[in-house]
C-alpha cells in the first residue's frame, strides 16, 4: 500500500525557520519525482518546489525561491522541505506528491499525503 506521511508542521514566528519530512512506504521515492505543494484555506494547491527523478535538479516557486530547500534522502525513503525566513503568508497546509516528472499541475501526481499545517504568526 503506497503512503505519504508528512511531519514537522506547526506555529512559528515570522523570521523563523521549519524542516518537513515526508516519508514514503510502498513505494521508492527514488523513482519518482517529489514535490512540495501548499494549500491554503479555501485555495487551491500550488507546488512550492520539486525535486526531479532523474537528474538532480530541483524547482521552487518564485515566492519561496531562495528561502526553502528541497531535498531527498533516497535510503530512508524520505523527502525534506526546509523552510527559513517564513512569512505569514507561508501560512498553509503543506503536502508531499510523487510523480513521474516535475509540474505545477495537480493531476500529474500519482500519490500524495494527508498534509501538515504550518501556521506563521507572530
Amino acid at each position: 500500500q503506497v503512503q505519504l506521511v508528512e511531519s514537522g508542521g506547526g506555529s512559528v514566528q515570522p523570521g523563523g525557520s521549519l524542516r518537513l519530512s515526508c516519508d514514503a512506504s510502498g513505494f521508492s521515492p527514488g523513482s519518482h519525482a517529489m514535490a512540495w505543494f501548499r494549500q491554503v484555506a479555501g485555495g487551491e494547491r500550488e507546488v512550492v518546489a520539486c525535486a526531479s527523478r532523474t537528474d538532480g535538479k530541483t524547482f521552487y516557486a518564485d515566492t519561496v525561491k531562495g528561502r526553502f530547500s528541497i531535498s531527498r534522502d533516497n535510503s530512508e525513503n524520505s523527502v525534506y522541505l526546509q523552510m527559513d525566513s517564513l512569512k505569514p503568508d507561508d501560512t498553509a497546509t503543506y503536502y508531499c506528491a510523487a510523480a513521474e516528472a516535475c509540474g505545477s499541475q495537480e493531476y500529474l501526481y500519482d500519490y500524495w499525503g494527508q498534509g501538515t499545517q504550518v501556521t506563521v504568526s507572530s
